[in-house]
């Protein structure tokens, strides 16, 4: 799965990195919780903040709440497979974290690439109703199975879209999609870190910082 991200790669590297022309007031993100805005790009050269997780509880169709949704079944669940045909996105990082279950305690460990460059995820986005009657654009991640360095702390990953599949995954016209729908490990590294980050109420620097594996576990772990 993927239940937080961080996002504190400055704005023009972001601009160089994905050839962006609109790019918001983005301050560094060390805890992106679900709910809360998470950077996209729906369309080319334009980066945008959406709520992390489909749909409005108690309003939407969806139901509950949807951060993750499994590549095995996002084009074909009734749910999730018009955004799928019509609505994918980028969800853009620079690092998500996982969590090792370690008997009844779980151990935080930081996900990046190599070379510490943002990248971007393959995501879905749909506009909801709220009570007040007020449109709003959320999102989710496609998670598959965990593969590389990540197969060792959890079951799923993030699926991870490549430079040359970006045109192609924002394009609705495109229907074959079958090589970017595979997890893709390739020049990612991984450390544990602090259960600091258990907290969304926690977002800086301390929540990515390297810790020695082992030295603090907690029994319990907060999501949201």
């Amino acid at each position: 799965m993927c239940g937080r991200a961080t996002l504190s790669t400055p704005t023009d590297e972001l601009r160089d990195v994905f050839g962006l022309d609109d790019v918001p007031d983005l301050p560094p993100r060390f805890n992106i919780a679900p709910t809360q805005p998470i950077a996209v790009i729906r369309v080319p050269r334009r980066l945008e903040l959406l709520r992390w997780g489909l749909g409005v509880p108690g309003v939407h169709r969806h139901g509950a709440l949807g951060i993750n949704v499994r590549v095995e079944s996002v084009a074909r669940a009734p749910a999730y497979r018009e955004s799928f045909r019509k609505r994918r996105c980028l969800v853009i990082v620079d690092g998500f974290f996982e969590w090792q279950r370690r008997d009844k305690a779980k151990q935080p460990f930081f996900v990046r690439r190599e070379d510490g460059k943002p990248f971007a995820l393959a995501g879905i986005w749909d506009p909801a109703a709220t009570t007040e009657d007020e449109l709003l654009d959320s999102c989710a991640v496609i998670t598959g199975d965990a593969k590389g360095v990540v197969a060792d702390l959890h079951n799923r990953m993030p699926l991870i879209v490549p430079v040359t599949g970006y045109s192609r995954w924002l394009n609705p016209a495109e229907r074959d999609l079958t090589d970017l729908l595979v997890p893709n490990e390739l020049g990612l590294e991984t450390y544990p870190v602090s259960t600091f980050v258990n907290s969304p109420a926690n977002d800086d620097l301390r929540c990515i910082e390297p810790i020695a594996e082992g030295a603090e576990l907690q029994g319990t772990l907060s999501l949201f």
